[in-house]
């Protein structure tokens, strides 16, 4: 008996060590920590239950035969996180540089199967240089097979990618069927084909860096959500993000305790949008002044800036928060800007978190990039989000609302449950000047005649009032009190039950 389990001890320790002290060593000197060592800041201390530590590959081509590691490059499991069940799985590069092998594979399909079944999310830490190649097709089969699990947990448990080094080819797809994804600075990147590759065909001198890593991902393409400047940071922003959640969709977001009363009234707010409808305010300013302890976590705050997106508590409940930003663009939609909101709308209507949408939008953005890039299409993403979710929605129109972007603003009209205007809000058709030029355009050389059908269009048409008559608007109120109505709104809203028809799923204009 001692000796079977001296014989366990050292095979833990040897797994444990993964491709040896060395290379952990080189981890370190590159900024990077180790798989355990990530695990280790991620989960509550002593939490993580490893599974699959003996697990080795069985290739034995090209002198694989020879080279069998505990664990085969992957660390598995399940813990907590503040009390609450997560599975994980972290990539170890000091195993064959992370990369994928069937083995591999399986064990990351064994805890995505698991967390399925039990409803608690799953977090990848990635960490890989991709296919295990001596593997051929075998490695290709494993990406597959994780592929497959991502898209059955869509929408059932959340799922979370961290990328904490290299992550390109095939491997890039598994973190983008993922709900978000976070990197780290100057040492992860994601593309599907690397430098070599792109100077080969294009010609084009680019480094890793520069083609995916997390400056590029998290502000021009958009691919992640955000970033962070070391593993350290990333972890723990995780564990602080990973409290807004769910374990799945069978469940209500978590409630935390709130010190902050929610009849609370911010005066200046009174004050916040500007006497001129051309200056621009912070959305922000409002966004944080509303929610709980102004605790709000933005999500790709760095890309499609004209709207801000992210999460935040209401009486220590999770809401979506949905806001178009006056500072950038004036607050107009255009094709990034729709593709990030749908996408954060359809997250939170999957996992049963309310949304809250603060409206200052002047249309979409003209211009024949916006036109030929396929707007339509893309403005189109945003209007169905909105219109399918079936949780709470909660909107709050503080200045412009013009043309089809104020429907597509959750509005009323795609079942907005319950819809504020601020009183210095204009709901119209387009802005007074505009409107009267295209309605008056006989009276447009005479300057006087054209000022006075500005100002009767203003007085008719530049207010809540028409849009609140009609029943559009449930009620226009004071902006100091906004966080009151809106917690109130959201309580009455907690047992909301809507059915959309039977289908097989819907078809989303993509």
């Amino acid at each position: 008996m001692q000796d079977i389990i001296r014989q366990l001890e050292e095979k833990r320790a040897r797994a444990r060590l993964g491709g040896g002290q060395q290379r952990i060593e080189n981890q370190h000197a590159k900024g990077k920590l180790s798989a355990r060592e990530r695990l280790a800041l991620l989960l509550d201390e002593d939490s993580f239950e490893e599974w699959d530590m003996f697990v080795e590959h069985r290739c034995v081509d090209f002198g694989m035969a020879d080279q069998r590691v505990p664990s085969d490059g992957v660390v598995t499991g399940h813990g907590t996180i503040n009390g609450r069940l997560v599975f994980v799985f972290s990539q170890d590069f000091t195993v064959f540089g992370g990369s994928l092998s069937e083995s591999h594979a399986a064990k990351i399909c064994k805890i995505m199967d698991k967390a399925i079944q039990v409803g608690a999310p799953v977090i990848g830490l990635n960490d890989s240089g991709g296919a295990r190649i001596q593997e051929g097709v075998d490695s290709l089969a494993g990406y597959a097979e994780v592929f497959q699990r991502n898209v059955d947990a869509s929408g059932v448990v959340p799922q979370l990618s961290l990328i904490m080094g290299p992550c390109a080819g095939g491997a890039v797809y598994s973190p983008a069927m993922t709900d978000f994804i976070f990197m780290v600075e100057d040492s992860s990147y994601m593309f599907v084909t690397g430098p070599e590759v792109v100077k080969t065909v294009t010609h084009e001198t680019v480094t890793a860096e520069e083609l995916g890593g997390a400056i590029t991902h998290t502000s021009k393409s958009g691919v992640a959500d955000l970033s962070f400047e070391n593993d350290v940071e990333a972890l723990q922003m995780t564990r602080q993000f990973f409290d807004f959640l769910p374990s799945s969709n069978r469940e209500q977001p978590p409630v935390r305790p709130s010190f902050d009363t929610p009849n609370r009234e911010e005066p200046s707010l009174d004050t916040l949008v500007p006497p001129s409808p051309n200056k621009p305010y912070d959305m922000k300013e409002l966004i944080e002044k509303v929610v709980d302890e102004k605790d709000f976590f933005e999500v790709q705050p760095n890309y499609a800036k004209n709207i801000i997106i992210g999460l935040a508590r209401m009486e220590g409940r999770t809401v979506g928060i949905v806001a178009n930003q006056p500072m950038v663009l004036a607050g107009c939609l255009d094709i990034d800007s729709a593709r990030k909101a749908a996408r954060f709308v359809r997250f939170c209507d999957c996992f049963n978190i309310p949304i809250v949408t603060f409206v200052d939008v002047p249309g979409f953005l003209p211009g024949t990039s916006q036109e030929f890039g396929g707007i339509i299409k893309h403005g189109a993403k945003l209007l169905y989000a909105f219109a399918e979710a079936t949780v709470p929605k909660v909107t709050v129109i503080t200045r412009k609302a013009y043309g089809g972007a104020y429907d597509v603003m959750s509005s009323k009209h795609l079942r907005g449950d319950v819809n504020y205007a601020w009183p210095t809000s204009e709901i119209a058709v387009m802005g007074p000047k505009g409107a009267v030029e295209i309605i008056f355009r006989q009276e447009a050389k005479d300057p006087e005649k054209l000022e006075a059908r500005t100002e009767e269009y203003r007085t008719k048409f530049a207010n809540p009032f028409v849009a609140a008559s009609r029943g559009f608007i449930d009620d226009v109120i004071m902006p100091h009190g906004t966080r009151r109505r809106i917690c109130a709104s959201l309580a009455m809203l907690r047992d909301k039950k809507l059915n959309n028809p039977w289908k097989k799923h819907s078809n989303i204009p993509l």
